[in-house]
């Protein structure tokens, strides 16, 4: 019980530190090969997401990573790969916020994680559609949404669109032609 108590009130506390560190909704243009990709991340409701997100951007991990898995009528992903389709993960993982009351809408930014839900880092999804079923349910953990597209959903979209297949260690979804992120900068 105790080491339980010390967890959530190291949590509220870093929570704390980092609402203190962002502000409220900083943006970030995320410059790519198809077209700029503005987002407004909600450091409010996911500050633990957002500071590990603007710390990311400011170390420069996102330039040069791809979109790496694109699922038409689902969402695209990326900041985990390189042109090479080699990983780029951080060794850090961010506490899923989940239950932040931010839900997986169209347009929304959430952490791709594996199936533990501790497990997100710096690997991203943006939603093509309502995709309520990676919400929080009361017997498992979500997909912590932290953000949204605010500009260049068309670019989203275009994404989206483009034809995908096998790649490196993936079975499918990889874009034929790939989506670089050339830049991720902080915009406020």
């Amino acid at each position: 019980m105790r080491t339980l108590i010390a967890l959530i009130a190291g949590l509220l506390c870093a929570a704390a530190l980092a609402q203190d560190e962002l502000p409220a909704y900083p943006r970030v243009m995320l410059e790519t090969t198809e077209g700029n990709i503005t987002l407004e991340l909600d450091g409010r409701r996911a500050p633990l997401t957002v500071q590990n997100f603007v710390d990311l951007v400011k170390a420069g991990h996102y330039d040069g990573t791809i979109f790496h898995r694109v699922i038409r009528g689902f969402m695209i992903q990326g900041g985990g790969y390189d042109r090479d389709l080699k990983g780029v993960e951080t060794e850090a993982s961010v506490v899923n916020e989940s239950g932040n009351g931010l839900i997986n809408l169209r347009g929304t930014i959430a952490m791709a994680r594996l199936n533990e839900p501790h497990t997100a880092n710096a690997q991203f999804f943006i939603n093509l559609v309502d995709n309520r079923r990676l919400d929080p349910q009361s017997t498992r953990w979500g997909y912590a949404v932290f953000g949204s597209v605010i500009e260049g959903m068309d670019v989203v979209d275009a994404i989206a669109t483009l034809p995908t297949g096998p790649a490196g260690d993936f079975e499918s979804d990889v874009p034929v032609v790939q989506v670089i992120i050339e830049k991720a900068s902080l915009l406020d």
